[in-house]
């Protein structure tokens, strides 16, 4: 049994398991969810996702006590994507992200997912500041990062990408 991080609503948010493998698959294999992430490559099979889940996000839970974790439809019991947050040692901080399966794209799902784990994060864990980035054409994950409360901050290049900055701090600055 995961881990449950928080609910809202509509939603379970928890880590994910060895299991969640095969959704984890789906709703990275849309080419479109891909589009703007840089890593478009990644999850290309059932066994990619199961790397993704045992090298990266349960290390991440072990390490750092967060990671990425999954959302789940409470109506189905479907994971349906990802949110949460990321210790990003290229940038030197912690970012929050999100990623779903179109099917479930403009219901409000990574914003609600998001605002939980922004909730979550300001009474359970000792984080001050978290990133969100967005490629500046993604106008979708702009919109979302706004409606986390997030202020913009910088613009910068990366790649092909030309990347939209944004932050939030969840300790009231004294």
């Amino acid at each position: 049994m995961s881990k449950i991080i928080t609910e809202t609503q509509r939603l379970i948010i928890r880590e994910f398991n060895l299991d969640d493998a095969k959704a984890v698959y789906h709703f990275n294999a849309p080419k479109e969810v891909n589009r703007f992430t840089g890593d478009a490559d990644m999850c290309e099979s059932i066994e990619d996702a199961e790397k993704i889940i045992g090298d990266i996000w349960l290390v991440e839970y072990k390490k750092f006590g967060y990671g990425r974790w999954a959302v789940v439809l409470k109506e189905t019991n479907e994971v349906i994507g990802f949110c949460g947050f990321k210790n990003e040692s290229r940038i030197k901080a912690v970012d929050i992200g999100y990623r779903f399966h179109p099917d479930y794209w403009g219901k409000g799902y990574a914003t609600e997912s998001n605002i939980a784990c922004i909730e979550y994060a300001k009474q359970h864990m000792d984080l001050d500041r978290v990133l969100g980035d967005a490629v500046a054409e993604n106008l979708g994950s702009i919109k979302v990062l706004i409606k986390l409360g997030m202020s913009y901050i910088e613009q910068y290049q990366e790649d092909e990408f030309t990347v939209n900055r944004y932050e939030i701090f969840l300790k009231s600055k004294s």
